[in-house]
């Protein structure tokens, strides 16, 4: 039996910007993309923690360094910038996989430093 788990989680990101005419996604700092195991183009969860909207979409890598999470297309009605958010990406597993599978957990400040966090197994 396969069960869909939790594979990492970006915690209290803040939205830094919010583009309506790019064509889709959700752009994240490279750095935050590699502590989460995120890759682009994977598909993520988005929760909204300011106005309780949750949406998928996918990723796309920004800039190194830059701590960006810019919300593009049709979900930047659905954040404004400073919003902060809750990013999570999902995988399926097989049960015997479960004991020793760990999510990568990162917690953000408010200006999308990584303040701590558990990396994946």
């Amino acid at each position: 039996m396969l069960r869909e788990m939790m594979k990492s989680k970006l915690h209290r990101g803040v939205v830094t910007d919010a583009n309506l005419k790019y064509m889709g996604s959700i752009t994240i700092d490279a750095e935050l993309m590699a502590a989460a195991n995120l890759l682009p183009h994977e598909k993520v969860q988005v929760v909204n923690i300011n106005n309780g909207e949750r949406f998928e979409t996918y990723v796309i890598a920004g800039e190194a360094g830059k701590k960006e999470i810019c919300l593009n297309g049709a979900a930047a009605r659905l954040v404004q910038p400073g919003d902060e958010v809750i990013i999570i990406s999902y995988v399926w597993m097989e049960e015997k996989e479960l004991d020793i599978y760990r999510p990568a957990v990162i917690f953000l400040d408010e200006n999308n430093q990584i303040i701590s966090g558990q990396e994946s197994s």
